[in-house]
């Protein structure tokens, strides 16, 4: 069994199903080269989404598909960023105060692509709001990674010592990450069984056809898992506050497929509450209870799949914090595996973020036939952090390897001045339409007249 077939056995295992049959993992060459088995984690839950998929076209009678990994496009679909363009320019993926800042003591990693999030910082510092990456760098180096840190977190700006992987497995965190299955779920046993009639519309190419799923996430792996039950079928509403504005080229690179609305739950959640009343499935990627701050309740509806993704899961003493994929690398140890002596470094693709977003439609699908069979709903939870251990767990490390081999930019679709990574899945050479205009969409659901309904 190969390392990207042991990672589709752990998630089926974790959930309680059946093996399905390994599909056929090829060679991927440098493809996603690292000294951690990227390429592994890739395949797998590639594989895992794929297999979740067929599970859902024989529940509903249609022929399951071939599970088909093409090394070419699982990697450009890793690592669709570097493939983005837009009139031919490429965005920058990282901004000025965003990276691997030298401390008094080691290094620290810092995430402030958002306005907020440089904000937080600068005010955890005590730094002027203007201030620039030079100033940012004489701050951190009078300053210890863990005192850095902590001031991040208690100002909600993302900042983490980068660590050794033995430091990381040693620490409470990442105690707290290591334990349970790859993706948690729990069974909404309490609610009104659930005694609903859609989906069943579905078609081989679109087994999720009639199934209504609200999206709550931004950047990378909850837009990832909702991107693809979109291409799976599914009537996917991404809802985003209009007071905090997303990146532009992020929401063009990873909503194909969706419809886009603005809605502020501080001010309107009652049309939300009129939304999740008609939803299948809820995905989040908020904090764990910041949605049940916000005053949302959504654990009593019948039959409802909340989906959640997180950076360091919901135990632990950093179940509450922020963070993003390249954070959870810094903390977790794999920054100084993938680096050099004199710099840390990262994987070759946002893997934690992708390889979870993968896993956690898979287990939608999976949830939604468990609901077909007993009525109720669950609650999905992956954190990127999980998925990071379990990459470290892997046996297969390749120190010696070669440099990653660039992404095919022949495993792209172009729709006007947007070029942008085909899907992983080889059975579809495009979305079912790119990202439409951000809030376009009015915050209610849509009869589709047929299977390609656009926003």
């Amino acid at each position: 069994m190969t390392t990207a077939q042991q990672l589709v056995h752990a998630y089926e295992t974790g959930l309680g199903l059946p093996p399905s049959s390994g599909a056929d993992v090829p060679d991927p060459g440098a493809r996603l080269a690292a000294t951690l088995p990227v390429w592994a984690l890739a395949a797998g839950s590639v594989a895992a989404v794929s297999a979740a998929a067929n599970r859902v076209r024989v529940a509903h009678g249609l022929p399951a598909r071939t599970v088909r990994l093409d090394a070419d496009r699982v990697s450009a679909a890793f690592s669709s960023e570097r493939l983005f363009r837009r009139d031919g320019s490429a965005p920058a993926f990282f901004a000025e105060l965003s990276g691997f800042f030298p401390t008094a003591d080691g290094w620290v990693r810092t995430h402030a692509n958002y306005p907020h999030h440089r904000d937080r910082l600068l005010g955890a510092l005590e730094l002027p709001a203007a201030s620039d990456a030079a100033r940012l760098t004489a701050r951190f180096a009078a300053m210890k990674g863990a005192e850095i840190e902590d001031a991040a977190a208690a100002a909600g700006a993302i900042a983490a010592r980068v660590r050794t992987e033995g430091e990381w497995a040693d620490s409470p965190m990442g105690r707290a990450a290591a334990h349970g299955p790859l993706v948690a779920v729990d069974i909404h046993d309490a609610a009104t069984p659930w005694r609903g009639e859609r989906g069943t519309s579905a078609t081989v190419e679109r087994p999720l056809t009639g199934i209504r799923v609200l999206d709550l996430t931004r950047v990378l792996a909850g837009p990832v898992a909702t991107r693809t039950l979109a291409l799976l079928g599914a009537d996917v509403l991404r809802i985003d506050p209009p007071h905090l504005p997303e990146i532009d080229w992020q929401f063009s690179d990873n909503c194909q497929g969706k419809r886009s609305t603005l809605l502020d739950l501080r001010t309107d959640l009652a049309t939300f509450e009129v939304l999740l009343d008609e939803a299948d499935v809820l995905v989040t990627g908020y904090r764990p209870g910041a949605l049940a701050a916000a005053g949302v309740r959504a654990g009593g509806r019948p039959g409802l799949i909340e989906a959640s993704v997180s950076a360091w899961g919901t135990s632990g003493p950093w179940g509450g914090r922020r963070g993003f994929d390249s954070i959870v690398q810094a903390a977790s140890g794999i920054s100084l595996l993938e680096g050099t002596p004199d710099r840390p470094g990262a994987l070759p693709a946002q893997a934690l973020d992708h390889g979870s977003g993968y896993l956690l439609a898979a287990a939608v699908m999976d949830a939604l036939l468990a609901r077909a069979d007993d009525g109720f709903g669950r609650a999905i939870r992956v954190s990127l952090a999980r998925t990071a251990s379990w990459l470290l767990a892997a046996h297969d490390r390749d120190p010696g390897h070669p440099a990653a081999t660039p992404p095919n930019p022949a495993c792209t679709v172009a729709h006007g001045e947007l070029v942008t990574a085909a899907p992983a899945s080889a059975d579809y050479d495009d979305y079912r339409w790119p990202a439409p205009p951000y809030g376009s969409a009015q915050p209610f659901w849509v009869e589709a007249t047929d299977h390609y309904h656009r926003p």
